[in-house]
Formats: C-alpha cells, sequence, structure tokens
C-alpha cells in the first residue's frame, strides 16, 4: 500500500528546497542534457534516456538509457517518484556530467510545485528546466496560431512558467523551472535550443534515443563505438 499522503507532504516540503532565481555556476555551458523517462513491459520497468549536447553546437555527444523496476504505480501528481529513480540510474552512468538539463516534463508547474524537474534538479543539484507537452496545472490566455506566441501559466496567482507556439501547425510547449533557473532564463535557453522542430534539441534527442527513432538510429551508425546496449 503507497502512503500518498506522505508522498505529498514529501513534495511539499522538497518544493520549498527549490531555487527559482539564477545560480546557473556558468556564463555559456559547454554541455546540455535532455532527459526523457518511459515505461515498458507494461509499466514494470521504468526507462530513462539522457542526451549530452554539446553547446553551442548542439552536437549530441553521449547518451546513456537505464531500466529498472517500477518502484510504484501510476498515481496522478506523484509521478516524479516513479521516474527519478531511473534518472538517477542514467546520470550516474554519465562520463560527461552537463551543466544544464531539459527534462521532458513539469518543472514547477505542478500542483505541489515538484514536477519531475524539480525533483530531480534537487537530488542531483544542477539547473534544470521543465519542457512538457502538455499542461497539468494552471491557467493562460488563449495563444494565437502564430509561431513564436507566448503567455504566462499562472496558478493561484503564481507564475509558474510560460506557454509557447515553438513551432507554427504545433501544440505548445509549457516550459518551467527546475532548479536553480528563473522564468526567464529558463525560456531563453528553450529558445536558444532551437532547431526548427517544436521541441528543444536537448529533449528531442533524448526522446530520439528513448525511443530508436531514425535521427538516433542514423547517429549510431555514424559512431559504432558509442553503442551501449
Amino acid at each position: 500500500m503507497i502512503d500518498t499522503a506522505s508522498l505529498r507532504a514529501e513534495q511539499s516540503e522538497k518544493a520549498q528546497l527549490i531555487v527559482r532565481d539564477d545560480r546557473l555556476g556558468f556564463t555559456e555551458p559547454d554541455w546540455i542534457a535532455g532527459a526523457d523517462v518511459g515505461f515498458e513491459q507494461d509499466g514494470t520497468i521504468t526507462r530513462a534516456a539522457i542526451a549530452i549536447l554539446s553547446y553551442p553546437k548542439l552536437e549530441l555527444v553521449e547518451y546513456q538509457i537505464a531500466r529498472v523496476p517500477t518502484n510504484i504505480p501510476y498515481i496522478p501528481g506523484l509521478l516524479s517518484f516513479r521516474e527519478c529513480p531511473a534518472l538517477l540510474v542514467a546520470w550516474q552512468k554519465l562520463t560527461i556530467k552537463p551543466q544544464l538539463l531539459f527534462v521532458d516534463g513539469q518543472g514547477i508547474a505542478h500542483p505541489r510545485r515538484l514536477g519531475v524537474a524539480s525533483h530531480f534538479g534537487l537530488l542531483a543539484d544542477i539547473p534544470t528546466i521543465g519542457v512538457a507537452k502538455s499542461r497539468l496545472c494552471g491557467q493562460h490566455r488563449p495563444l494565437i496560431a502564430e509561431p513564436s506566441d507566448l503567455a504566462e501559466l499562472t496558478d493561484r496567482n503564481e507564475v509558474l512558467g510560460w506557454v509557447w507556439n515553438s513551432k507554427a501547425r504545433c501544440k505548445p510547449l509549457y516550459i518551467s523551472v527546475g532548479h536553480r533557473i528563473s522564468p526567464d532564463s529558463a525560456l531563453a535557453w528553450v529558445k536558444r535550443c532551437m532547431r526548427g522542430y517544436r521541441l528543444p534539441e536537448p529533449t528531442r534527442w533524448a526522446d530520439a534515443i528513448a525511443s530508436r527513432r531514425p535521427a538516433f538510429l542514423r547517429w549510431l551508425a555514424e559512431h559504432p563505438e558509442k553503442i551501449i546496449d
């Protein structure tokens, strides 16, 4: 039996430790990472993929994948407790440690202000940005059907992040502070890492690795020495 009340209390406690201003530790990073988490074998296995990209070229230089037994069932609002164990294993396997991490998921744009980007950023003590493909909580004005339209995402008079049309004819991204970064810097770094797709390059590559998309398979064919599984 999962003690959901204790987990929610733990989220609220950890949320108080999240730093929402710029404590980046760099002027320009050398390495930026993207993380993506999914589930296999009917949810019994949690899979985390982390992509390391050089900056400013945004070329893939390393990746790691971790698969661990899923420790708790899916419970709305408590997803980070499922995802962080696999992320930590993938993180520990990296030979290059990035200075900034984009996570496919929520940062503080979460009912208790502790989505997976914030939770993992706190555990790893790294600046993180939540880049989600859907809204978990908060409100925003309707976006117009124009590329780069931008709106604040708010909840109970608190600014959680941004809703941004990153590409024409695509659904918007929900960008929020993870840890050790300000809302404005989070948005600015996402914009710096765009290369014409809906997703910024760090999470686009993490998704490609996790799903073994053609771009990643081509990269593996060009870099056979990098194959790890």
